[in-house]
């Protein structure tokens, strides 16, 4: 279905990313480098990096069947990575080709979960000119708090937009046509340095990679059917569940997939204390809508603030919902009008059943519904469509 095709470089193109690794090369110690290598770094990664631009057209699509997108990995043609020492800071990085990376099977990523992601996507604007990234800069904020959960150097919020930025550019042949899908855009933050005992690891890598995807449940912009997990947990109080580590994610799967041999689109999951307060489905927040008063689970340090979350949370008051933050039961949520779920991956996603103890029960989902009027508010400033008076977005030329 995918066919991928890389261009081929000139000869300059080699002779650069031949000295960039050169001059990246630590030089007085792990991490560090002189002045002049920093500067003649930077000057060769930005004349590379121009010259990787000027090598595609303008208006060059990659070969995709763009209407059959599906949420899954499609391979594209540039990937951004920077390193540096646990007591360093990250300085400069650069585009590589996309591929493999090579980590020590003691890596403290591989041996301790030491690993940390983010998820954005980016649209082609409407009149073909240019990009649009939605709030990038929360993305690098929301890393750098979790680094610091983790123990791991951050790149500045500056290093993070960046990379973004030059991600997309090198893979623009890969943004789908408006109103087609987006590139989404994947930054990782990884202890990639060899560590046996239990320690933070000695050397990091931040690195950003891109796909370019359509809906994110099979069901596409149909409404999904959720099913409460009573037995296995998400996170705990004093744990990680604030924080967007790889360590999240993979503990859902087992409950995930049960669900999903039950026809199921995702679970939902409940708090490790009380198990009777909603927390988050498996990649998303949850929202439920009584009358005027939309309600969404209060954070407190085991659900993540997600971005999506929060810029639902701004809209809904602008358009005169009520908006609560708090403890949400079961049973406020199996006596709402409406529910939904926010997220990156999903935007807004309707939910028209959630079972719970066996029991099925329906949520309004029609035409009218709240979490329509939000999904048309929120991708209409995403997509360029009205004008972006929050200054959410940040346009790529």
């Amino acid at each position: 279905m995918f066919k991928r095709s890389f261009s081929q470089h000139s000869s300059t193109t080699s002779i650069f990313m031949k000295l960039i690794s050169d001059f990246m090369k630590p030089h007085r110690g792990l991490g560090s480098c002189s002045f002049f290598t920093s500067r003649a770094a930077s000057y060769l990664q930005n004349a590379c990096e121009a010259t990787f631009d000027s090598e595609r057209s303008e208006d060059e699509y990659a070969d995709v069947e763009w209407d059959k997108l599906s949420f899954g990995l499609v391979e594209t043609d540039y990937m951004y990575i920077m390193k540096c020492s646990q007591d360093d800071e990250f300085s400069h990085g650069h585009l590589n080709k996309y591929g493999n990376i090579e980590l020590s099977p003691s890596a403290g990523v591989l041996n301790y979960a030491q690993g940390l992601f983010e998820g954005m996507k980016a649209y082609r604007k409407v009149n073909g000119n240019g990009f649009l990234i939605f709030r990038p800069e929360e993305n690098a904020r929301r890393m750098q708090m979790g680094s610091d959960r983790m123990c791991m150097p951050s790149p500045s919020v500056e290093q993070f937009v960046h990379a973004v930025k030059q991600t997309v550019l090198a893979n623009k042949r890969w943004v789908p046509p408006a109103g087609k899908g987006a590139l989404y855009v994947r930054p990782l933050l990884m202890g990639s340095g060899p560590v046996l005992g239990l320690a933070p690891a000695s050397e990091y890598m931040f690195l950003v990679y891109a796909a370019p995807v359509g809906n994110y449940f099979k069901e596409g912009l149909a409404p999904i059917n959720l099913v409460i997990q009573e037995e296995n947990h998400r996170s705990t109080p004093g744990g990680t569940g604030a924080v967007k580590t790889i360590a999240n994610y993979s503990p859902v799967l087992k409950a995930q997939m049960q669900a999903k041999k039950k026809g199921f689109t995702d679970v939902l999951f409940v708090d490790s204390v009380e198990n009777k307060y909603l927390e988050e489905a498996s990649c998303c927040n949850i929202f439920i809508r009584k009358n005027n008063v939309i309600s969404t689970p209060i954070t407190g340090g085991t659900i993540l603030q997600g971005i999506t979350r929060g810029s639902i949370i701004e809209i809904a008051r602008e358009l005169g919902y009520q908006v609560e933050e708090r403890l949400v039961s079961v049973e406020d949520l199996i006596d709402a009008d409406e529910v939904f779920c926010t997220g990156t991956a999903v935007v807004v996603a309707p939910v028209n059943s959630i079972t719970y103890k066996g029991q099925r029960y329906k949520y309004n989902c029609g035409e009218d519904v709240v979490s329509r009027k939000l999904y048309r508010s929120l991708t209409d400033i995403q997509m360029g469509l009205v004008e972006d008076k929050k200054g959410w977005t940040v346009q790529i030329d």
